[in-house]
Formats: structure tokens, C-alpha cells, sequence
């Protein structure tokens, strides 16, 4: 493993801590969702992306939309990270007034490319930012992460219809694929088939892979890049509650936050796996 790729290990796990942090402060949130995002949030915002923090509506940077919005605890702390604002600010999440709302909200929060949170709404704004991009001839990539609960939104689908037919190869999705939504798994509440199948039947280069393994998500993006004509979906096999062990695989961890064992449990776990990757 080279140097980039433990930094990167070890930076998913710290914003799995300021996640947990975050949620524990406010009592309520979406924990279990943005711990299985975790590795590709890391891996767009500290290698990939091409954005400036002191200029974050600059043109020609690229987009990032969280469509599963309500996982924001942990985009929250890639964003304070990287340095679009303090990260001693995250504890305003979900406070009255604040920047960091339950969604997010881009006209609140620095870095936030679109206000999300009603589900599959992300992957159409993310269609038309790339249609944008492509009428203007400009050079920028549009990357989004849609859970695979949200993909039974219909309109997730109309979306990916269109991105086929008008051959947007400058967009990039990946499904934070981990089988669970609120309400249990997601093949027992609408069972979404072949994932593969059905993307490569709307037009998309498909690639499937382990979500939590950096390497295999900075090899997608790349082959994903080398496609051309097309949209590229990558569909990210992942674990809800990934690094928490009580959380893994757990449903009742959507949208929930921990009592004091549990948080104190949670830290040590996300704190030994972060001194691994030191």
C-alpha cells in the first residue's frame, strides 16, 4: 500500500469520527449512512476533485452532489477538512440557523454544490450540471453518490434515461450500494434487480466494485474518465455502519444516535482503526 492510499484510509476514518461526533453532539442524525460512504467521500475530496476552498464557486471546478443528502454528517466533515470552513464549526450541525442543516444546503454551507435531501433530486441536478458543462464546453467533471435505497425514486431512472441518450461522459455516479434503507433491506422493500443490467440498458458504462477499498475506487474513476459517449455508474458494494461494529449492517442505525456507551464504544473502535493507518 503506498503513502496516498494509507493518508487516504486514514482520513475516511477520521471523518467517521467527526460523523459520530457530530451526531452524538445533536443527538439525532443519519449515522449509518455516511459511515458506508466513507472511503469514496475521502478519496473525491482529498484526491480526485479539482476544487479550491478560498473560491468555492469557481467556475471551472468540479461538482460533487451528495443525492443521499441526509448522510451529510460525514460530506460536513470532508468539507471542514478540506478547508471550506473551520472544522470546530461542524458542532453547529443540525442547530438552529445554522450552516450545517440535517440536509445539505448550498446556500448556506461553503462547498455545497446543491441543496439535497428529497431523494433522487441529487442525481438529476447532477445530469443537468453535467448537460451545463457540456453546452458551455467546459472541462469540469460532475461526480454524485446516490444511495441505493434513494434509487427506487423514479426519478433517479428518467435521470439516467436522459444522461444515457445525450451521451453525458463527463458525468460520474457512484451507488453506495449496502443492501439497507430506513426500513430494512432494500430487496425486501423494492427489490432493485440487476444493477448492472439496468445501467447498461439506460446507456451507462457500469463498473462494480468494493466501496471501502481506495484502490479499487481510484481505478474506477479513472477507467470511468477513459470512457468516452458515455455516463459511467460505479456501484459501490459497501457495509452500513462500516468501522462501528454494532452499527454494521444494522438497519436501526440509519437515523440514530448513540448513548454515551455506544459513543464512547464507537470512538475507541474508529480511533484504533485511524492509529492503524498513522
Amino acid at each position: 500500500m503506498d503513502q496516498k492510499v494509507r493518508e487516504l484510509y486514514k482520513i475516511s476514518y477520521e471523518l467517521r469520527q467527526k460523523a459520530v461526533e457530530m451526531v452524538n453532539h445533536a443527538k439525532t442524525g443519519h449515522i449509518a449512512p455516511s459511515l458506508s460512504m466513507a472511503e469514496m467521500v475521502a478519496t473525491l475530496y482529498f484526491d480526485i476533485l479539482n476544487v479550491d476552498p478560498a473560491n468555492p464557486h469557481w467556475q471551472d471546478r468540479d461538482r460533487f452532489v451528495l443525492s443521499k443528502g441526509h448522510a451529510c454528517p460525514l460530506y460536513y466533515a470532508a468539507l471542514a477538512k478540506r478547508g471550506f470552513f473551520p472544522e470546530e464549526d461542524l458542532m453547529q450541525y443540525r442547530m438552529l440557523a445554522s450552516k450545517l442543516q440535517g440536509h445539505p444546503d448550498m446556500r448556506k454551507c461553503p462547498g455545497v454544490d446543491m441543496t439535497t435531501g428529497s431523494l433522487g433530486n441529487g442525481v438529476s441536478a447532477a445530469l443537468g450540471m453535467a448537460l451545463i458543462g457540456k453546452k458551455d464546453h467546459r472541462n469540469h467533471w460532475v461526480y454524485a453518490i446516490a444511495g441505493d435505497g434513494e434509487i427506487q425514486e423514479g426519478i433517479v431512472w428518467e435521470a439516467a434515461l436522459y444522461a444515457g441518450n445525450a451521451k453525458l461522459d463527463n458525468l460520474i455516479l457512484f451507488i453506495d450500494n449496502n443492501g439497507l434503507q430506513s426500513g430494512g433491506s432494500v430487496a425486501s422493500i423494492q427489490d432493485l434487480g440487476d444493477l448492472e443490467a439496468r445501467f447498461c440498458d439506460f446507456k451507462w458504462d457500469t463498473q462494480v466494485i468494493d466501496g471501502h477499498d481506495i484502490e479499487a475506487i481510484r481505478r474506477a474513476v479513472e477507467t470511468a474518465k477513459q470512457r468516452k459517449g458515455t455516463p459511467s455508474v460505479i456501484i459501490a458494494k459497501t457495509t452500513k455502519g462500516k468501522g462501528v461494529s454494532f452499527m454494521e449492517n444494522q438497519y436501526l442505525w440509519h437515523m440514530k444516535a448513540p448513548n454515551a456507551e455506544e459513543y464512547r464504544t464507537a470512538m475507541e473502535e474508529l480511533g484504533k482503526a485511524v492509529e492503524q493507518y498513522a
